[in-house]
């Protein structure tokens, strides 16, 4: 089994909406504003309206629930949904509160499995395959996510 880089995303986010602590966590919706991806078989722009409906637990890690629509440069719409972990250490901490701070791809543990549907033929190949995807924050509330098919 190897990885193949498909391409690299980018969302921005608003600033979280603290639904508070409930009987499994505390709960934190980051709204997606926009956004864009990029590789050598998939460009486009991610759409608004889709989010991360985080779980932040006491063992100092998030659980992440994302769904989003992306919109390719040809015209084909995908949805894109994944559960993933996050560490919540001081470093994530302080880039979520502090637009200025961002991460590096090794400050973090921040894992996806990312999962694709698409009704356009051109990107079937996104329905049938298995996706795992590494993540990082970058300055103004925004994620980067490296994603790789598993081959």
């Amino acid at each position: 089994m190897n990885l193949e880089h498909e391409f690299t995303y980018r969302a921005a986010l608003k600033p979280p909406l603290a639904v508070g602590p409930g009987p499994y966590g505390t709960r934190l919706f980051f709204e997606v504003i926009d956004g864009t991806f990029e590789g050598k078989r998939l460009k486009g722009k991610m759409l608004g309206g889709g989010g991360d409906w985080l779980l932040a637990g006491a063992d100092g890690f998030g659980r992440l629930d994302v769904r989003a629509q992306l919109v390719t440069n040809d015209g084909a719409a995908i949805y894109l949904t994944y559960f993933g972990i996050l560490e919540l250490n001081d470093k994530v901490q302080k880039a979520i509160g502090d637009t200025t701070t961002g991460t590096d791809y090794g400050d973090q543990y921040f894992r996806t499995s990312p999962r694709f549907e698409t009704g356009d033929p051109r990107y079937a190949w996104l329905n049938q395959s298995t996706f795992v995807a590494e993540g990082h924050l970058l300055p103004n509330r925004t994620v980067e996510y490296k994603v790789y098919r598993v081959v």
